[in-house]
């Protein structure tokens, strides 16, 4: 499977296409996703013994980057999705999440969302208070998670609950809730200034689960190898594409220019040439974090290191930042041409999107985190 070459023919031909009506109704976008199933990309980073693509981190990380220059919000859900699946690959052992990997995510190509906050925690993914209690062969579990985004169209969703009813709030599993064993009653409705079409409403999820849907990994564990650092390299390179956009339209503006005063170089040149060189640096630092990933993955132990987390929290600290700086200024060089919305190079959607960056996970409570690490790590 070349996931790149899907992901452009996707992009070019329903994605981009969609992408500003699913921004104004605030809609799902439900024809893209289609898109992406119909092509087998749900399933891209499951192995191929399981039936999937077998698809590298840095593979799928650059088809997000691809959706992401046509409809972020498209990006975004896809990335969120391949992270529940990476989770699940990664640490799925059990014949149960083994064949639910093989006959949904490849063969029906189900799609995951997450459900990893929860009210009363304050955004902190690695407490909660809900918990798995035991019944019979089954498990029971309910959640009321502020947010859970795209709940109501998904197929599944990777809930974080704590071990037993008297483990403490740290001591926490991932558990996979199947469509058919929730109830999900929605808390609110999303009207919200960028990523509108992820529809990221708050819920009350009670779950009824097979025993085997709990991973019997520490979630403590499967965030640090691959929840957290998959989810800042996907981020990342969804806010890439969204840069990366901006710039080919701030590019455009400035060639429109210089077209109507041929012989001259139009002062907005000089701006355009510093844009691109803060753009660089972005897409260097988003792909060399990808790649890393796939290289330590195979082992798997450096992951877990302190000094691996400080790296990733830096990553979404300097995307999230990046991408609204590069949209800033392809603004400035475009002009009115950015600001009208119909304009052929507007940079409105852009710009309310990349602003989404700064609340996916607070950058204080990221740098609080790796502050706290660096005191105990050596320099190195």
């Amino acid at each position: 499977m070349d996931v790149r070459a899907l992901a452009e023919q996707i992009a070019a031909s329903v994605a981009g296409p969609a992408a500003d009506l699913v921004d104004r109704d605030s809609r799902f976008p439900t024809e893209s996703i289609a898109a992406l199933r119909a092509a087998g990309l749900l399933s891209a980073l499951v192995p191929t013994d399981l039936g999937g693509a077998g698809a590298t981190l840095a593979e799928v990380a650059g088809a997000t980057t691809i959706l992401a220059r046509s409809c972020a919000t498209t990006a975004m859900v896809f990335a969120m999705h391949q992270i529940q699946v990476a989770c699940l690959v990664r640490h799925g052992s059990t014949p149960y999440l083994r064949d639910y990997l093989a006959t949904e995510v490849v063969g029906r190509q189900a799609l995951l969302a997450s459900a990893t906050t929860e009210v009363g925690i304050g955004g902190d993914v690695r407490s909660s208070s809900c918990a798995v209690r035991p019944d019979g062969d089954r498990v029971l579990l309910r959640k009321q998670a502020p947010v859970i985004s795209y709940g109501d169209h998904d197929n599944a969703i990777l809930a974080t609950a704590r071990r037993t009813e008297d483990s403490p709030k740290n001591d926490q599993v991932l558990v996979l809730c199947r469509r058919e064993d929730i109830a999900l009653e929605p808390v609110g409705e999303w009207d919200a200034f960028g990523m509108r079409g992820t529809c990221s409403r708050g819920f009350v999820l009670d779950a009824n689960n097979p025993a085997d849907s709990v991973i019997g990994e520490a979630y403590a564990e499967i965030s640090a190898r691959t929840m957290l650092p998959v989810s800042h390299v996907l981020w990342a390179h969804v806010w890439l594409g969204i840069a990366e956009e901006a710039a080919a339209r701030a590019h455009a503006v400035v060639r429109a220019e210089a077209r109507r005063n041929v012989g001259t170089t139009p002062p907005s040149a000089l701006h355009l040439a510093e844009l691109r060189a803060a753009l660089l640096p972005f897409a260097v630092t988003a792909g060399d974090a990808a790649q890393r990933f796939d290289t330590l993955a195979v082992d798997g132990a450096e992951l877990s290191s302190m000094s691996y987390a400080i790296d990733a929290n830096s990553l979404k600290v300097y995307a999230s930042t990046a991408v609204i700086d590069i949209v800033n200024r392809a603004m400035g060089i475009c002009g009115m041409a950015g600001y009208r919305e119909n304009s052929e190079q507007r940079l409105g959607r852009l710009l309310r999107d990349a602003h989404s960056a700064a609340v996916m996970i607070s950058n204080d409570r990221i740098l609080a985190n790796s502050a706290q690490l660096l005191l105990v790590v050596r320099d190195r």
